[in-house]
């Protein structure tokens, strides 16, 4: 019995965290006005017959907060890489110097800002409703077992202390992405 509950607890908090290790993920694809190369990491460039991901077929640098810079591996990318980068619809300018391609990030206007604090808003509420989710699932598996009402209620305290924690950490990476968006 005692193993099941801590079962249902450690699969329980691991989904949770794995709610939390993709909110990074999708924060890191909203761009806060500096140059980042995984700005780019969408961007696949044709190489050879196959669409290959940029950061394999070049080095993606950042010489300051406003300039991206690919440094591709062969010379003879330069013109597919700043195809692929236009195709990627991302607003970005791409312009080359002959050994590199040169992205000037451009800075972000307040309207800009508060659209992507709302995408970022909107991207933890759905990491919020995840770990809800699995707080539910947890709950209803706890309700199978044949426990005493003591220990129920014990377990489900436990799996809304868990719950509570991951929430609050997910508000607290909001906040960081919020100022983070709007800090010009």
């Amino acid at each position: 019995m005692e193993e099941e509950i801590k079962f249902i607890l450690e699969s329980t908090e691991e989904a949770m965290e794995n709610a939390l290790n993709f909110l990074e993920k999708q924060f890191a694809n909203i761009r806060a006005g500096k140059a980042n190369p995984r700005m780019l990491n969408s961007v696949r460039v044709e190489y050879y017959g196959s669409s290959t991901p940029l950061n394999q077929v070049g080095n993606v640098t950042t010489p300051d907060a406003q300039t991206l810079n690919i440094r591709p591996f062969e010379k003879s990318l330069i013109p597919e890489i700043e195809k692929a980068i236009l195709a990627a619809n991302l607003g970005f300018n791409p312009s080359n110097n002959g050994e590199s391609v040169i992205i000037n990030v451009p800075p972000l206007t307040e309207e800009r800002r508060r659209e992507l604090v709302k995408q970022a808003k909107a991207e933890a509420e759905e990491a919020k409703i995840s770990v809800r989710n699995e707080r539910k699932g947890a709950n209803n598996s706890v309700k199978k077992l044949d426990l005493s009402e003591d220990l129920l209620r014990n377990v489900e305290e436990d799996i809304q202390k868990l719950t509570d924690n991951f929430i609050e950490r997910i508000d607290d990476m909001f906040v960081v992405k919020e100022k983070e968006v709007m800090t010009v």
